[in-house]
């Protein structure tokens, strides 16, 4: 094994970044494996890519109404999935709320992640009032189910997309927080967090340098996994009139201004649910895949 190969697996690596880029290799072999995990992987590129060249893939503008050809079936002559009941492309609607779905995602992924990460991994540390304090405060999110709770933060801040997001991220830390807290609680007596702790590195220093680090792995899986929930929740919220409001291609919005014809047209309620669904399988198959790649504690399959 000569080349880049054999700079990437050296067992002798020369700089961290050398050895961060062999670990990544290696991770890449392990989840290549997986077939499940690899088909994922496509969907969510394949989600990326349909967001990026939305203007590229759609076959309409999304909001341009003709009420001549409403309703029209999937694989009409100029319409692959049909129209809605105003006469608008299904296709194009779907390309473009892939982006509403993935601004969605970003968002919650920037915030909740890491609010939950810092609350675990301070609480993880300190320990004593501090740990009960803000654990007590994690349960008392944890007893109200995601979706509720995100209903009642939408009503108290008004409909919209960026108050959906808000609400998502509200009711979405406290599990990162649980994660978080239990890494922590397994390195914060480790003899390299003594050692560090003996050269005068502070707290902080040693909660975000050497501790949160080693939570990366565990909260980058729960969050991938999560991102199905996060979806339905959002496309719960536009269901109900309180994510993202018409005429924008969210795809909630899409099944509940489609429900009313579920019986007779059934693919303008059909095809944004099956979107969701594809997505939100393809975020599980790939978490799943993540895990097995990055929890240092499993296998070496």
């Amino acid at each position: 094994m000569t080349g880049w190969r054999a700079w990437l697996l050296d067992p002798a690596p020369r700089s961290p970044l050398q050895a961060r880029l062999g670990q990544a290799w290696l991770g890449w072999l392990r989840l290549s494996r997986n077939p499940l995990a690899l088909i994922g992987l496509l969907i969510i590129v394949a989600l990326l890519v349909a967001a990026a060249l939305a203007p590229l893939l759609a076959t309409h503008d999304p909001y341009v109404q003709n009420l001549a050809g409403r309703l029209q079936p999937p694989l009409s002559p100029d319409h692959w999935l049909g129209t809605d009941e105003f006469g608008r492309d299904i296709w194009s609607r779907l390309v473009y709320g892939a982006r509403i779905t993935l601004y969605i995602v970003a968002l919650v992924t920037v915030t909740a992640p890491v609010v939950g990460l810092i609350i675990g991994t301070v609480s993880g540390y300190f320990g004593g009032i501090v740990d009960t304090v803000l654990m007590r405060l994690t349960d008392i999110f944890l007893a109200f189910p995601r979706l509720i709770l995100a209903l009642a933060f939408v009503a108290a801040l008004g409909p919209g997309v960026e108050n959906a997001v808000l609400a998502i991220a509200l009711t979405a830390w406290p599990p990162y927080a649980r994660v978080a807290r239990a890494e922590t609680l397994t390195v914060r007596g480790a003899d390299y967090i003594a050692a560090i702790r003996l050269q005068g590195a502070g707290s902080g220093r040693i909660i975000f340098g050497h501790v949160a680090p080693m939570c990366l792995p565990s909260v980058i899986v729960r969050v991938t996994l999560d991102m199905a929930g996060i979806i339905l929740t959002a496309a719960g919220l536009g269901f109900l009139g309180l994510g993202a409001q018409p005429p924008l291609p969210e795809w909630g919005l899409m099944i509940s201004s489609g429900r009313k014809f579920l019986f007779e047209q059934w693919w303008v309620a059909t095809m944004p649910g099956l979107a969701i669904f594809i997505v939100s399988l393809g975020f599980n198959l790939l978490g799943d895949g993540l895990r097995d790649v990055l929890d240092p504690r499993g296998s070496s399959k």
